[in-house]
């Protein structure tokens, strides 16, 4: 099919498996959708929307919103367009390409479950934007699919499917918000709070970490990284598990413990954000790496390296954990 006004012209999709996800807005137009699944009678479906004005056939996806973040962003374009509800996955990819207007378009893409209580609840009806929806195999999913672009997306998340990866789960690991200086706060290093600044970091992350589903939240008992994680914790009404295993005094001292967390964390297989500090965060990551058998890399600098209120997830197998990372990303804030 033709490229319409309002799809790919020249388009690009990476789909490597280590993100730094771009929440900081330059000229280009972003966007965040995702790869929709579910399984029925023991079988893969794809979703496709068919679109009203343009008559093309291609993934949920929209334009990121003011104050949005992407994760943000896919989760709601995704139940916006179709009436379903979900949590991200694994990134399978993004897509550029130049518009019309001349501007390039980033679109960013997770897989993502349709759970079947989820599909129950969806109210879509055909609207002026989206004429249908359609549960089709991989195989029908790639004949379909209008644009190019959108099948490259779909073959990555082939390969997840082909790897034994389709179901994950993530672990967040979250530097915390900006807080008071060191030099001139005049208490404790682990009672330092939060700048106005850092307490508008905490609230902005909460719908990304809201958007990839995390169900449990671990935090170091500094000041700084509890205040972090409280709007949160407010939003989801779980409680905070404090713990001095992940805190700078204990590292400063010798006596942290990030295995011990970590360990607890990939045997569960639930969604969970853990919120610590900047120089805690190399061993975490290790101590993921080493947790699932994963080999050790840069990637793992580069996702614990991070500035305050950013937060890498490290997604991993919800059926064999020990098979390794299946891939990380990570999100800069916007504030």
């Amino acid at each position: 099919m033709t490229p319409s006004p309002s799809g790919p012209s020249t388009a690009t999709a990476d789909t490597t498996g280590i993100t730094v996800v771009a929440d900081r807005p330059d000229r280009a137009v972003y966007a965040a959708g995702g790869l929709v699944w579910r399984v029925v009678e023991d079988k893969l479906r794809i979703l496709l929307i068919h679109r009203t004005k343009y008559r093309d056939v291609t993934l949920p996806k929209g334009k990121v919103d003011p104050g949005e973040m992407l994760a943000e962003t896919a989760v709601r374009e995704i139940f916006e367009e179709t009436g379903i509800r979900v949590s991200l996955g694994a990134p399978v990819g993004v897509s550029r390409y130049t518009m019309a207007n001349r501007k390039q378009k980033v679109v960013h893409y997770w897989a993502a479950e349709a759970t079947d209580e989820a599909v129950r609840a969806s109210v879509f009806v055909p609207n002026r934007e989206i004429a249908a929806l359609e549960w089709v195999s991989l195989k029908k999913a790639r004949a379909r699919l209008s644009y190019p672009v959108d099948v490259e997306i779909l073959d990555a998340f082939a390969k997840l499917v082909d790897d034994g990866a389709l179901r994950t789960f993530p672990i967040v690991v979250l530097r915390h918000a900006k807080a008071a200086s060191r030099g001139v706060w005049l208490g404790t290093d682990a009672s330092r709070p939060l700048t106005p600044r850092g307490h508008a970091q905490s609230k902005a992350i909460v719908g990304p970490l809201r958007a990839f589903g995390v169900q449990r939240i671990v935090s170091s008992d500094a000041r700084r990284c509890i205040e972090t994680v409280m709007p949160l914790s407010k939003a989801l009404s779980q409680k905070i598990r404090r713990t001095e295993l992940l805190s700078q005094d204990a590292w400063e001292e010798g006596r942290s413990d990030p295995r011990t967390v970590i360990g607890k964390r990939v045997r569960s297989g639930r969604p969970a954000v853990l919120c610590s500090h900047g120089p805690v965060l190399p061993d975490i990551l290790r101590e993921i790496a080493l947790a699932t058998g994963t080999m050790h890399g840069s990637y793992l600098g580069s996702a614990s390296a991070l500035e305050v209120g950013a937060f890498s997830v490290v997604h991993l197998s919800a059926t064999n954990p020990g098979s390794g990372i299946i891939s990380i990303e990570t999100h800069l804030p916007k504030i």
